[in-house]
């Protein structure tokens, strides 16, 4: 065996631009996307979701409110 094959790395999968950013952004809840003037459609599920009886939700991450992204 040839240690060069051995110790090759795999590549890491790529990122979409709200994948990357997930975690930098605060949370809303559905009162904010609503108001939201720039709906995404992270929003707008999330409105969805949580304008059926009964629905329990946690926020969602806001694109509106990124920080600087890890590298």
């Amino acid at each position: 065996m040839d240690m060069a094959t051995k110790n090759k790395k795999k590549a890491a999968p790529k990122m979409t631009a709200s994948e990357k950013y997930q975690y930098t952004m605060k949370v809303v809840t559905s009162a904010t996307c609503i108001a939201c003037k720039k709906q995404c459609t992270r929003g707008l599920q999330y409105i969805e979701k949580m304008s059926k009886p009964g629905a329990i939700g946690k926020g969602v991450a806001c694109h509106l409110t990124k920080g600087k992204a890890f590298k």
